[in-house]
């Protein structure tokens, strides 16, 4: 089966600046697509655009949790390329410890960014797909939504409840040419909550996923046939437990 061309596809991705967002803006480029990244560091993206082209990329200052902020970066690709035809929704952000150890703002940071900054991005994202007669909305959760560890309820509570809104809107969208589909890796290691629970340097990180290793796995999911979807693809390294 050969995959599908994505040369000149127009994908929207959150949480661009580092880890999976900018592996997979960086494979996606060399695969022929255009990106419109977003992401709250602007120096990390202009510095990405700087090495992707700005025929190929452009970058969006943003916060996942304001609708009008997804709002701008659909319209950041509209108008530079008059369409968009995917979108993945992988900001997100992790505070590990017990239900009592943190702050009333990080819980509700980590809760309004990984899930309400989920559905802002979708909900932004759709009308245009449809516009452009369907596409793909590839959302970046955890093999948490299917069962947490300790010290991260609140954390695989977000995970779990983009798993729901994952299967619903399969069933929404589906007869409308949009596919969806969830991305669930294992531990990766990535600057994902260094100094909220990990550490730099964890040697962990020996065993674990690479951000290619799951930009990869977005980058096939696009590639798929249109005659086919995947709902759900968990991943693992070789060394991690399943």
């Amino acid at each position: 089966m050969t995959a599908r061309d994505l040369t000149g596809t127009v994908v929207a991705i959150t949480g661009a600046t580092a880890g999976i967002g900018r592996a997979a803006a960086r494979q996606l480029v060399a695969k022929g697509a255009k990106v419109a990244l977003g992401g709250r560091r602007a120096e990390r993206l202009d510095e990405l655009v700087a090495e992707l082209g700005a025929d190929n990329a452009v970058g969006v200052v943003m916060d996942v949790r304001v609708p009008a902020d997804n709002a701008r970066l659909v319209d950041a690709a509209v108008q530079k390329w008059g369409r968009l035809d995917s979108v993945v929704p992988n900001a997100g952000i992790g505070f590990y410890g017990g239900i009592l150890d943190m702050t009333d703002e990080e819980l509700a940071e980590m809760m309004e960014t990984n899930y309400a900054g989920t559905v802002w991005t979708v909900r932004a994202a759709v009308p245009a797909m449809l516009e452009a007669g369907g596409g793909d909305i590839v959302i970046v959760s955890s093999v948490a939504g299917f069962r947490g560890g300790e010290d991260e309820a609140v954390y695989a509570g977000t995970k779990h409840a983009q798993v729901g809104f994952a299967g619903s809107l399969d069933r929404e969208l589906r007869g409308k040419g949009v596919r969806v589909t969830l991305i669930c890796p294992a531990g990766t290691a990535t600057e994902f909550a260094v100094g909220a629970g990990r550490v730099e340097d964890d040697p962990r990180f020996a065993d674990w996923l690479t951000a290619d290793d799951v930009a990869h796995a977005v980058v096939t999911t696009l590639e798929q046939p249109r005659t086919l979807r995947t709902a759900i693809w968990t991943l693992w390294s070789m060394g991690q437990q399943s």
